[in-house]
């Protein structure tokens, strides 16, 4: 093993003897029992080596060093061998959670078993219903929490502001950048974990920086690799928690080099294989062979600790017995102490230990670990497994018989049972053949058990396949109501696993962000494709929260149509409340469409105009508003003119229109007016709110006077607006005098009106059909298509059951014309 070069601080001085003469006194000197051993060499100098124990240990160069490098062996073995011991007992503890795992694995039915019994040849099928239902909440699970675009979103905390948004949207793009594109491990290993989670009930991610790979890591961790005491119930009361490493003996090499472990020889691994990872090798049809690499078992132990030397100390610089979170890392063989890390930030006044590791449950347990489908459906796949073995073994016992001989005939090979389907050679004396031989009376299959295997799949499917729910078979005329219940009832179980498997995805989400502020640079600069981005520091504070992009109350892209159609539903049936852009565009969303924009032009941004686009956009009864900075007297000279036109004159609601706008304009002039003759006073109150931020005492002040303020301005617009509408009130009977003295054009204007209020009713209520008929044709579209889809399963249906009908008639047919006597 190579040497590492691993100084100690303040623990070896080299002390220069001018002349020979004090060879004697050193000699002398180096006898000494002590806290000080002196030892000369060759250069006639002497090295000073000071006891280890007296060494003020805890004051290592960095919080984080490996501290097993600085303590004496005689403190580092009892360490190992007390931790493996520990070991060995929490992982005796689950003794029986590991051996119902083991056996619930065969129930995948991955392996085939060449069964003898009952007979040589028997069926060693595996009835599918177990994984189905772990290969659908996988596939389910796998593209909801992890979608293509990256599975972290953003969230501002507090008030929302421009230098907040751009915050967010850094942390959101550099975190989905080092997931899907950095953390090339992510992915693969959390398809991995999404299908260990159903079968085990619990499945663990470690985050953590990796120092090899110089980032942050999100290891999978299966729930046989982490073991606890027999008294945790979760991962934050846990006395101890033992991660069980395999590496090989080159990456150990490499961390060893590195410094992050200790250098030291360690015995070759044992050829032993526990009977989980056994197990799983065995499904997987692999095997370990003589030219396999050497894989070395460590057990990282999160534990707290009172090491000699690194006692928490209390105010009064004593000792106070409290236990330290450490991370100590052994080899399981050897027990040779790797490591002994402090696991709390150097900064804590309490000391707390840091989490590295996220837990996923698949249901809530009795204790640490949660249930699985191995567990709740364990017995029913078994059950349909020896169901469907008897009705195979049934069917072949009835369609190659075997049977009974008279004494007197004599067979070849009398000593061996006859087979299925296998006749032997016979020795007859004489008389009839027929009669020396009597077939055993074997059924065919039964038709109750198939029924019974059918109840058993039946009841399984209902509890684990969640996932498969046709939403979409009821009444598509039905109430919103009921369609939401039916939705909420069938769906409530596979969202409560889908909300704990979002709250968990969250803790590792944070759990990393933590891992990049603690390791990143000031700023740090990368690219993507077809731009350059970069993050901050500092972007990752308090002030952004990280979730999941999944949406814990949506677990399936069938549910998120069916509430998409209902929305679609309520709005169509009054589309004035409504923003139908949003509406559709939720639904185009939900059924997954691309380039929607394309398809659904987003509306143009409300900007502003001038006075004739606004005439243009009055006519064409399309919505058009004020906005401040405009010059109002300008544009309201230009309605009032515009107004006194017989275009307008004879339409209504371009009049309406016209004057709402008016209105605007008065109601900005007087809030422009206000926050002039104000600006004084408004600026002297944000100088004393901000004072009063700095001084609670004054809070209650600023805000009576900002209240009394606020009274003044609104009293001081509401003159502004009231003489402002005065003087347009004026000027709008000035000029409408000569169009309101005229009783017949008085009269020929109450019939446009009319006329003009018929037209605009017709055309809403055209407006309001259009949208239902295209509300209609989408809704009958997608029933259409699920109508199809369940047509055709019918006829797929059908068509087995007259294939199934007709074999058995030739089989009937078949059994009855050997059944008949010859002549």
């Amino acid at each position: 093993m190579a040497d590492i070069d691993k100084a100690l601080p303040n623990t070896r001085t080299e002390l220069k003897v001018p002349g020979p003469e004090q060879e004697v006194d050193i000699q002398e000197q180096e006898q000494q029992k002590g806290p000080v051993e002196i030892t000369p060499d060759e250069e006639g100098g002497a090295t000073i080596d000071f006891e280890p124990s007296s060494i003020n240990q805890a004051s290592t160069e960095n919080h984080f060093d490996n501290l097993a490098d600085i303590l004496p062996e005689e403190n580092l073995d009892p360490l190992g061998s007390r931790l493996r011991g520990d070991y060995q007992d929490y992982k005796a503890s689950r003794k029986d959670w590991e051996q119902a795992y083991i056996n619930g694995l065969d129930l995948l039915g991955f392996k085939y078993n060449n069964r003898n019994e009952p007979f040589q040849g028997a069926s060693g099928a595996t009835h599918p219903v177990l994984a189905e239902a772990v290969t659908q909440f996988q596939a389910l699970a796998y593209k909801e929490l992890l979608p293509s675009d990256g599975p972290v979103r953003t969230q501002m905390l507090g008030v929302s502001n421009p230098q907040k948004e751009q915050q967010a949207q850094r942390v959101k793009d550099f975190m989905n950048y080092q997931i899907l594109d950095q953390m090339k491990e992510y992915e693969p290993e959390f398809d991995q974990m999404l299908f260990h989670l159903p079968l085990a009930g619990s499945t663990f991610k470690k985050v953590y920086y990796d120092d090899l790979l110089g980032r942050g890591v999100s290891k999978f961790v299966p729930a046989d690799d982490l073991v606890v005491p027999y008294s945790a119930t979760s991962l934050e009361d846990a006395e101890a928690i033992i991660h069980v490493i395999k590496i090989s003996e080159n990456d150990l090499r490499k961390q060893q080099v590195n410094g992050f472990y200790r250098d030291v020889e360690i015995t070759k691994p044992s050829e032993t294989e526990d009977k989980v990872s056994k197990k799983e090798r065995e499904l997987d049809g692999t095997k370990k062979t003589g030219k396999a690499e050497e894989m070395y078992t460590l057990l990282e132990c999160h534990v707290n600790l009172d090491i000699e030397g690194f006692e928490d100390v209390g105010i009064d610089g004593q000792p106070t017995g409290i236990k330290l979170p450490y991370i100590v890392t052994i080899d399981e063989g050897s027990r040779e102490v790797l490591s002994i890390k402090r696991n709390f930030e150097q900064n804590d006044p309490k000391k707390q230990k840091i989490e590295y590791f996220v837990h996923f449950k698949f249901l809530p347990g009795l204790g640490f670990y949660g249930f699985g489908l191995i567990h709740m459906i364990g017995g029913l796949s078994r059950t349909a497994t020896s169901a469907l073995r008897q009705l195979l073994d049934a069917g072949t016992l009835s369609n190659l018989p075997a049977g009974f001989k008279q004494r007197g005939i004599r067979i070849k090979d009398e000593a061996q049972p006859i087979q299925p389907g296998e006749f032997k050679d016979v020795d007859a004396p004489g008389g009839n053949l027929r009669d020396a031989f009597f077939p055993l009376p074997y059924k065919e299959p039964s038709p109750t058990l198939l029924q019974l295997m059918g109840i058993v799949v039946q009841a399984g499917q209902r509890f684990a396949a969640i996932a498969d729910m046709q939403v979409g078979d009821g009444n598509q005329g039905a109430a919103v109501g009921t369609t939401v219940a039916l939705l909420e009832r069938g769906s409530r179980v596979m969202s409560a696993i889908h909300k704990r498997l979002y709250s968990s995805l969250r803790q590792e989400f944070k759990t990393l962000a933590k891992v990049f502020k603690t390791y990143l640079p000031p700023e740090y600069p990368y690219d993507v494709v077809g731009a350059a981005r970069n993050v901050k520091l500092t972007d990752f504070d308090d002030r952004i929260d990280i979730i999941p992009v999944a949406d814990p109350n949506i677990f399936s892209m069938s549910q998120r149509i069916t509430i998409a159609q209902t929305e679609l539903q309520l709005a169509t049936s009054n589309p004035q409340l409504h923003d139908m852009y949003t509406i559709y565009r939720k639904m185009y969303e939900a059924l997954g469409v691309k380039d929607i924009d394309k398809i659904l032009p987003p509306p143009a941004p409300k900007e502003p105009k001038d006075p004739a686009l606004e005439h243009i956009d009055a006519l064409s009864q399309k919505p058009f508003q004020a906005f401040r900075g405009q010059d109002h007297q300008a544009h309201m000279t230009a309605h009032l003119n515009f107004m006194e036109t017989n275009i307008v004159r004879n339409n209504p609601p371009v009049m309406v229109a016209i004057q709402k706008n008016i209105l605007e304009h008065i109601s900005l002039m007087g809030q422009e007016q206000v926050e002039m003759e104000f600006a004084e006073q408004v600026q002297q109150m944000q100088v004393m709110q901000q004072q009063a931020q700095i001084n609670p005492q004054l809070q209650q002040q600023a805000e009576a006077e900002m209240q009394q303020l606020s009274m003044k301005i609104e009293a001081r617009k509401a003159v502004l607006i009231a003489e402002m509408t005065e003087e347009f009130m004026k000027e709008e009977k000035r000029i409408t005098s000569q169009f309101d003295s005229d009783p017949l054009l008085k009269l020929k204007s109450r019939e446009v009106d009319l006329r003009a209020m018929e037209n605009d009713r017709k055309q809403q209520e055209m407006t309001m059909k259009n949208e239902l008929e295209r509300a209609k044709l989408m809704q009958d579209q997608v029933s259409d298509d699920k109508r199809m889809q369940q047509n055709e399963e019918l006829a797929e249906l059908r068509a087995d059951t007259s294939l199934e009908k007709q074999e058995i008639a030739n089989e009937n047919r078949l059994i009855l014309a050997n059944m008949k006597p010859k002549r």
